[in-house]
């Protein structure tokens, strides 16, 4: 194995890593189970299994609802993929997903305090999923959707919220909308605009760029332009008209107010934001297009649509969703606590609500030191969760779901 270098484009703010440090920590895999109780003689051994366990067994038997407190059930997250869409890799199958499953299964644990297990899935079939997780419920709480390709992870998702009584989010569509409604509203606030007014264009139409749309127009702003390879999203454009009931038809219906046609160059001029999660890169010359003050959310990992150095000769705030630049836009800002305040509450759904809360949360942290090198938290504050956990847990006891 070669022990070449990784680096991030700013070595003084990070330290590079190596493949024989990388490799090494993932050797025999990033997760373990351990018990809560203890082992030690035979009393241990009758009361934690046989004969002990039985008589909670039986109990389960007479009242289902106990599994939800005598069991780890109600506070296990399945984290969930087929490998179509991992990371920036596209579809690199079940095992080849792994990895990243287990990542975020030491995320949930570390931030939420919440134990997950991955499950990778050997089939791309949108309705055997469903029935694989059906069958598996009684072992989980909730389920996190991870790096499931578009569109068909808009589907999936559909069809597990009606098929199960838990929560189920597709993190790479809900966490990313979240924390980039975080940090927008920071952003807005440092360069002294309300998110109303906003001139919003979103750069990527699939799984994360329409969440986003989605978050950002629930959340009042008015004027959201949404570019994927063919252009500004319109309900006159021709492949969209053939396919009404898309997710991409759907959106037409709601954002693009100013009917705006063309690529990048007509969608950016006049525009005060740029939200990029697609891997197209962003030409400079794009850039002097947007208003003065402009707010640049490059957000493309590892790769960023532009770089941030160039974007800031143009714009007021630049965001990434590296941990080497200023303004990190990470979904471990969001996920971790959004499943915690679900499941503290027994909520069955997530809803649009608990979104929003999750997101004010967040910014209201950022609050007391807001400046344009600092509009959302850091991943590691360790205030983070908690109140995420508390925002979400009181949007679902008003919502009753």
């Amino acid at each position: 194995m070669s022990t070449e270098t990784i680096a991030p484009i700013d070595n003084t703010a990070a330290e590079a890593l190596t493949e024989q440090e990388i490799f090494a920590s993932h050797e025999g895999g990033k997760l373990s189970i351990t018990s809560t109780v203890p082992l030690d003689n035979k009393r241990d051994l009758s009361i934690a299994y046989t004969p002990g366990v039985a008589q909670v067994s039986r109990a389960i038997h007479a009242d289902p609802e106990l599994a939800k407190t005598h069991t780890w059930a109600q506070r296990l997250v399945a984290v969930v993929s087929d490998g179509t869409a991992v990371l920036g890799l596209g579809n690199i199958g079940a095992s080849a997903s792994l990895p990243v499953m287990e990542g975020k299964s030491a995320l949930f644990k570390a931030f939420g305090e919440l134990d997950s297990i991955p499950l990778v899935l050997n089939t791309t079939d949108v309705d055997e999923i469903v029935e694989t997780l059906v069958r598996l419920r009684p072992s989980f709480g909730a389920v996190n959707l991870e790096d499931v390709s578009a569109p068909r992870c808009f589907e999936l998702e559909e069809k597990l919220i009606e098929a199960l009584d838990c929560p189920v989010m597709h993190d790479d569509q809900h966490g990313t909308a979240v924390v980039v409604l975080a940090a927008l509203t920071g952003a807005a606030k440092v360069t002294g605009r309300e998110l109303e007014g906003l001139r919003v264009v979103v750069s990527g139409a699939g799984a994360a760029g329409i969440a986003v749309a989605e978050i950002l127009l629930t959340a009042g702003v008015k004027d959201v332009v949404l570019l994927d390879s063919r252009g500004a999203i319109s309900a006159e454009r021709a492949d969209i008209a053939a396919d009404p009931t898309s997710k991409k038809a759907e959106m037409a219906q709601r954002s693009n107010p100013r009917g705006i046609t063309g690529g990048p160059g007509e969608a950016l001029l006049g525009a005060d934001v740029f939200v990029g999660v697609s891997s197209s890169k962003l030409d400079e010359e794009h850039l002097k297009l947007m208003n003065h003050s402009s707010i640049v959310f490059a957000l493309s990992n590892p790769d960023p649509e532009v770089l941030p150095d160039v974007a800031a000769r143009y714009a007021a705030v630049v965001a990434t969703g590296r941990s080497d630049f200023p303004n990190q836009i990470n979904n471990v800002l969001a996920f971790p606590g959004i499943f915690r305040g679900a499941l503290d509450a027994g909520a069955r759904r997530i809803t649009p609500a608990m979104k929003l809360a999750a997101a004010r949360a967040i910014a209201e942290l950022a609050e007391e030191n807001l400046s344009a090198d600092y509009i959302v938290p850091s991943p590691l504050d360790p205030r983070v969760a908690p109140a995420v956990t508390a925002a979400v847990a009181a949007a679902a006891a008003e919502d009753a779901v």
